[in-house]
């Protein structure tokens, strides 16, 4: 018995793309890795980034555009999430899981409602709104979420004002006054860079989570 050869070669792997795109939506990206906890979004993806995944194994998941796939610790360039942290109930673990994701130096690109607009709270699903303080335990503070090795450093915060902003942006107003009225900022966005904690931090990390009082300092 003779086996048919293909006369014509097998199409190449379509590559990965290097952006996660989380909480995709209705915003599909065809250039990123889109991911959903909702299937009838038609996400690449279908997953609760709230839950916790494996770090010391590849997470194998089945896509429809790029064959199956495994996500990995250091995978991604970028992560994008276009208000999406205000949806997310466990929200450390999912900045967990974007740190774990991300390759170091990559960048996590943020947008989302600020604590005194009116879009903060109009949207029934949300859990939760920001303000320029809502990052430093992902950044100076990430000891105290447990971790070891690395955390983000913040490259970038701006202000969104609304349209009353811009009255007051106009009028002359301070930066500092203006943040501090109602309705004045709609959101922000913010960019962190995953970074590797030096050998004098890991030393100081370690040596507060191993105490005997780590557990009921935990959150």
């Amino acid at each position: 018995m003779t086996s048919a050869l293909r006369s014509d070669p097998l199409p190449p792997a379509k590559a990965l793309p290097g952006v996660l795109h989380l909480g995709s939506g209705k915003n599909f990206q065809p250039d990123w890795l889109n991911v959903d906890i909702e299937p009838r979004w038609r996400p690449d993806v279908v997953l609760d980034l709230a839950q916790p995944l494996p770090t010391s194994c590849p997470l194998p998941v089945s896509t429809d555009r790029f064959g199956k796939v495994e996500l990995a610790t250091e995978m991604f360039d970028e992560a994008v999430a276009q208000d999406v942290l205000e949806h997310i109930p466990n929200l450390t673990q999912a900045m967990t899981n974007i740190l774990h994701l991300l390759k170091t130096g990559g960048m996590f690109k943020i947008s989302v409602p600020y604590e005194l607009s009116l879009g903060a709270w109009c949207d029934p699903t949300h859990v939760r709104a920001f303000n320029e303080r809502s990052w430093v335990y992902y950044c100076q503070w990430s000891w105290y979420l447990g971790w070891r090795t690395h955390n983000f450093h913040m490259q970038r915060l701006d202000f969104v004002p609304s349209d009353y902003g811009q009255q007051l942006i106009q009028a002359g107003k301070p930066q500092e006054e203006i943040v501090r009225t109602p309705r004045a900022i709609e959101s922000m966005y913010v960019e962190l860079v995953k970074k590797p904690l030096s050998a004098d931090e890991q030393v100081a990390v370690a040596r507060y989570l191993d105490s005997p009082t780590a557990s009921s300092r935990q959150p």
